[in-house]
């Protein structure tokens, strides 16, 4: 008997600062029974980082066309595509077809660097592409709160993010390992 996804429910305020955006998102997680508290809570990071009324999640792990997160414009094209992790170069690839940005958001310490040394050259002639990396410390700190029923506030200013949970406040610093203005050079 195969096991359900866990229901997480959250609500994230976000008040980013860099893009101009504020807004309260009710989300609701479906987390698979094989992805980590790590992942889940990346995947609000990601959501944060990005957000927009028309910002969702995709179907999840066990769908290989569609991305962890987009953003798709209302014509149906796919604006945003976003990955986390370590993915197939080949996935990338494809994605970078098909999506006008695709941003990777690289984490997992050592492996991450492992990744990136395989995928670097491949990667890099993708002028769309964005791969940022989020330390290991910020994920495992976020992983911490993971909870069915969350209360969260985002606070982005100048690139640094702030994570709010009742008392507990992590601050992360996102960091480019590659941009789009930069891939294709």
């Amino acid at each position: 008997m195969a096991i359900n996804a866990t229901i997480y429910k959250i609500e994230l305020q976000i008040s980013d600062m860099d893009r101009h955006y504020y807004a309260t998102h009710a989300l609701t997680l479906a987390r698979h029974p094989s992805e980590t508290d790590e992942r889940m809570m990346v995947r609000v990071l990601a959501f944060a980082l990005y957000a927009d009324e028309r910002l969702e999640f995709g179907k999840g792990l066990s769908v290989d066309d569609e991305p962890d997160l987009w953003r798709k414009e209302r014509n149906g094209d796919i604006a945003h595509w976003i990955d986390l992790g370590h993915p197939d170069p080949a996935r990338i690839r494809k994605a970078c077809g098909r999506a006008g940005q695709v941003i990777v958001i690289n984490y997992g310490g050592r492996g991450a660097d492992i990744w990136w040394d395989k995928s670097a050259s491949d990667l890099k002639r993708s002028r769309n592409l964005s791969v940022i990396d989020i330390a290991v410390g910020a994920v495992d700190a976020l992983a911490a709160l993971a909870e069915r029923g969350l209360r969260l506030q985002c606070l982005i200013q100048d690139g640094h993010v702030q994570i709010i949970s009742g008392e507990t406040v992590i601050g992360i610093d996102p960091q480019p390992r590659m941009t789009s203005e930069s891939a294709g050079r």
